[in-house]
């Protein structure tokens, strides 16, 4: 028997919907199940992880010959977020649950052993993509369901056990729809900063300075000898910078879900974002990239601050990546099968000493 359901792989900022099929075959003393589709380590190791999710949550564990697979094939799969689709699937083709339901929704998250759902990364992105396709809902874990729910027009369901997926589609439960109000969360939130501009004394021509960098977006160099202020300055930039619009926080919000970097029931970002990373950074930090590509700092900075203390002790080459970043406000990272793009409109505000001898 063959069951299919649906998921989506972040890719970049976006993402994109993938199909898990599921074929079974006729029950045999050795079984042995496959995972195609270019999967990484994390998807390969689902299997062990369903199997006793399946398990421990009363259901009867598959005890068959199974193909799972993820197509577009040729798309890499990386990541723990297909745990969810590929046991609700397997619950479907064991004939536990019932298969019609799934073609509605798109389904992820990571399994415990004992079928607990844990959080993923990229919950808006994916749930943008739910809605441009069409979808009815998306089912995802209970942490990220109110950053999905930004999203209006789709039903969005938050879980925390496989089991409340399996009643769901088997119409035992009725799981409660998670509602946002981005607007209203968006306007409530703003304003809201844990320093402010207002509180420096003094200093009234830097602070001058600052206010006409803020208001052209312009980026802006301290220099002075150590407590001067340049770290408490820059800190307070993003206070006295335009507010964010509600595209500016979609946006920032996009990367920051991408990342990880939100926390749980995190809606959208309202506040201009401030990066201070320390000198010793390496490229791929910076820029974003690596075998698993995330963004980098200057993209986490998106529509807000990137302050890099002590300018002169950073690495050439990292201060050489920004050059084009700078230019267009993106990032491109290119390797031999794959590119992504980043957004990279940030403020860049550096400081540093009047000379290497200030200590």
């Amino acid at each position: 028997m063959v069951v299919k359901g649906f998921a989506s792989a972040v890719h970049g900022v976006n993402a994109t919907c993938i199909s898990v099929e599921v074929n079974t075959s006729a029950p045999t003393p050795e079984f042995k199940n496959f995972v195609i589709g270019l999967p990484d380590i994390a998807v390969k190791e689902s299997i062990h992880r369903t199997d006793a999710a399946v398990k421990n949550s009363g259901y009867e564990p598959l005890r068959q010959k199974a193909i799972i697979s993820l197509a577009p094939a040729d798309l890499r799969k990386e990541g723990s977020a297909y745990d969810l689709p590929i046991a609700v699937c397997i619950l479907a083709a064991t004939y536990q649950i019932p298969e019609a339901p799934l073609k509605d929704y798109v389904i992820m998250g990571e399994l415990g052993l004992d079928g607990e759902v844990k959080p993923i990364k990229g919950a808006l992105p994916i749930a943008l993509q739910a809605l441009k396709d069409k979808f009815r809902g998306l089912i995802l874990p209970y942490e990220n369901a109110k950053e999905a729910a930004i999203v209006k027009d789709l039903e969005v369901y938050g879980v925390k056990h496989l089991k409340e997926v399996g009643d769901f589609f088997s119409d035992k439960i009725q799981l409660e729809r998670v509602y946002a109000d981005p607007r209203g969360d968006f306007e409530a939130a703003q304003g809201f900063y844990d320093v402010d501009f207002e509180d420096v004394q003094g200093q009234e021509n830097i602070k001058r300075a600052m206010e006409i960098a803020a208001a052209g977006g312009h980026n802006i160099i301290l220099i002075g000898p150590p407590g001067a202020g340049k770290t408490m300055l820059a800190k307070r930039l993003p206070t006295i910078m335009p507010p964010m619009t509600l595209h500016e926080s979609l946006e920032t919000t996009k990367v920051h879900s991408v990342a990880g970097k939100l926390g749980n029931k995190a809606s959208l970002v309202s506040q201009r974002p401030f990066r201070s990373p320390h000198h010793t950074i390496s490229d791929v930090a910076l820029v974003g990239g690596g075998n698993h590509p995330q963004p980098g700092e200057i993209s986490l900075a998106h529509n807000g601050v990137l302050f890099l203390d002590e300018l002169p002790e950073f690495k050439r080459t990292v201060l050489e990546v920004m050059r084009q970043p700078l230019e267009e406000r993106r990032v491109t990272i290119s390797r031999a099968k794959w590119a992504v793009e980043y957004p990279a409109s940030f403020m860049l505000v550096a400081s540093m000493n009047p000379c290497s001898c200030v200590a």
